[in-house]
């Protein structure tokens, strides 16, 4: 069974910024981290492999520093990693990344399962799994909660929908997106980060997979964010630290009256 796990690099969420000048997310100097949920696709994936035998090959589109996020996932058991890296492909939106990774699915050839994670925690979109799917005009399935059966010809899945679950059979070649319920990610080890440190990440360009240059980066993507602004803070509040007991008093009369004034009391 050949498995393709799609990830990408995502800002620590406390450290998200974006250029108001061209609405795309701002990632030179900021610390990249694997995006947490694609964590649960490869651990899927994994367990696929462990249980059917095969292989599974991580790609992402990113700068050259990217590699690290594929390095990390062979570390955890992961066989290839392919890096997409090009000007070309900077300020993709989702559409256009969608388009690349389908394109470079293609030059991998046949493969039986694509597993991505729910969606990236720095867009939270969930666009690109099945955007993927449309572009290799495969059946895709989000929201996979569990794996029930697995044959030559079909998977049946799991899947969370409103009020509960729902059970699906799929031919393969299929596309999944997963949710955090299917399983808990392992953790890198020792012996696969000595392989994963020596281990050659080919990089492709537009040219590699074949890509038409209209349909990339900022000038390919028809999303476009035409307004940025930061949350205000519109409440005031009053803080009362009392010491003595004229102080603790005065504190009290002060709630006192504005709960009255929000006709609470």
């Amino acid at each position: 069974m050949k498995i393709i796990v799609p990830i990408k690099q995502v800002p620590e969420t406390s450290n998200v910024k974006m250029d108001p000048e061209t609405g795309t997310m701002v990632r030179s100097g900021v610390e990249q981290i694997v995006n947490p949920l694609d964590l649960y696709a490869i651990e899927e994936a994994l367990r696929l492999k462990n249980e059917h035998g095969g292989e599974v090959i991580t790609l992402t589109m990113g700068p050259p520093n990217a590699d690290k996020a594929l390095r990390e996932a062979i570390s955890m058991g992961c066989d290839e990693g392919i890096l997409l890296s090009s000007s070309d492909f900077a300020g993709s939106d989702t559409w256009a990344t969608s388009y690349v990774l389908a394109k470079a699915i293609q030059k991998i050839e046949k493969f039986d399962l694509i597993l991505c994670g729910e969606r990236a925690t720095d867009g939270d979109t969930g666009q690109v799994g099945p955007g993927i799917a449309s572009w290799l005009e495969i059946p895709f399935l989000t929201y996979v909660s569990g794996l029930r059966e697995v044959d030559s010809n079909k998977i049946v899945i799991e899947r969370n929908v409103e009020g509960g679950y729902q059970i699906v059979e799929i031919e393969r070649p299929a596309l999944f997106t997963v949710v955090k319920e299917i399983n808990f990610p392992r953790l890198p080890t020792l012996e696969g980060k000595k392989i994963a440190k020596k281990k050659e990440i080919p990089t492709w360009g537009p040219e590699d997979i074949e890509a038409d240059q209209k349909k990339l980066g900022l000038n390919g993507s028809p999303t476009r964010v035409v307004d940025i602004s930061q949350p205000k803070v519109t409440r005031d509040g009053e803080i009362y630290a009392p010491d003595t007991d004229q102080e603790i008093e005065q504190s009290v009369d002060r709630l006192v009256e504005y709960f009255e004034e929000l006709e609470i009391i």
